[in-house]
């Protein structure tokens, strides 16, 4: 097994500047790392996890707490964390955090206060008083992505805003019979995202001078499938149907225009569809969407937590907002 003192002598340094290169911390010249970065290279050397943790009291190792691991925003922004935790050397360990109480109390009560993780990420968990004073307890720094929650930093997308540019891109096109795609209460949980897009829906709609009919709202479960079903039960019913369709994310959104195309609708001549999130298959649908730019979101919390470590007073605790922005392709065109 090579040793530091091997990197040390082919890179012509001490120990202490091989340990300096290789972790990031303290000043070392950008000639010398690159020596030191090629003599370990060149002789296999791995820095020790635990040597350094036992150096400078850090496990080098982010928690990231998340509600959901099988559904595409999740995983999205999970890959966004975790690209820009490797680039600085760091792990992750994940943590599954369900709206069941004893689920989240052992979550809370045991495997945090381990002490293994030098920080915290949440994804679109709401944390209750309780929990934020725990997370603060630990006593090293917790990032929440949703929100805002003023126990923590917060980064954080303005929901009734990204529903409003979907709902005033609509209605820009001449469109009056918008149905939406919203959730099934046991989705409505966490900051309630879906309600919020539907307020800011309904609150487009206000401002147009249209009121948000019932007969144009749907819940579904945020999945291809859901929207779909949805989708066919509001171009199904009796009377004059709509002409537009906003589900709150992409997937329901492709759901709808698959469920449009089965009964014969064409999208965007005779039924135009939006949604939220950015979608990865998005392009391939030719989908109009409010991108949210989750995989950004996932980088700049990691950047966030990081910045924390090293510099905790010169980090701001007032929420971030996060950008969006309204991205037209095939799915949406001007009322017939």
């Amino acid at each position: 097994m090579v040793s530091i003192d091997e990197v040390a002598r082919m890179a012509g340094v001490s120990t202490a500047t091989v340990s300096r290169a290789l972790s990031g911390r303290g000043h070392v010249s950008d000639a010398t790392r690159a020596r030191v970065h090629d003599a370990a290279e060149r002789l296999g050397y791995v820095v020790s996890a635990s040597a350094s943790s036992l150096a400078s009291g850090r496990t080098r190792n982010i928690g990231v707490l998340v509600p959901f691991l099988d559904r595409w925003f999740f995983s999205t922004v999970l890959t966004g964390i975790s690209a820009a935790l490797m680039r600085r050397g760091y792990d992750i360990t994940l943590y599954s955090v369900t709206a069941d109480p004893e689920e989240r109390r052992t979550v809370f009560e045991t495997f945090l206060r381990r002490r293994r993780i030098d920080g915290v990420i949440a994804i679109s968990i709401e944390l209750g008083t309780e929990e934020s004073q725990r997370l603060h307890a630990l006593g090293i720094p917790v990032i929440a992505i949703g929100g805002p929650n003023p126990h923590l930093t917060t980064l954080t997308v303005d929901d009734v805003a990204l529903a409003r540019l979907a709902t005033e891109h609509l209605l820009s096109l001449g469109h009056t019979r918008i149905a939406h795609i919203g959730a099934t209460p046991e989705f409505d949980i966490d900051f309630h995202i879906p309600t919020r897009r539907r307020q800011g829906f309904e609150q487009a709609l206000a401002d147009a001078g249209m009121p948000a009919l019932p007969a144009l709202f749907e819940p579904a479960d945020f999945t291809i499938e859901g929207g779909f079903r949805a989708a066919k039960q509001l171009l199904g019913r009796p009377g004059d149907r709509p002409t537009a369709i906003f589900a709150a994310s992409d997937e329901m959104a492709i759901g709808a225009v698959l469920a449009a195309r089965e009964l014969g609708y064409r999208v965007p001549e005779d039924l135009s569809v939006i949604g939220i999130d950015g979608h990865e298959l998005g392009g391939f649908f030719r989908l109009t969407t409010i991108d949210q730019f989750p995989s950004a979101q996932g980088e700049q919390a990691a950047d966030t937590i990081l910045a924390e470590l090293e510099s905790p007073a010169a980090t701001p605790h007032t929420p971030a907002r996060l950008p969006f922005e309204l991205v037209v392709r095939g799915t949406t065109a001007r009322l017939r």
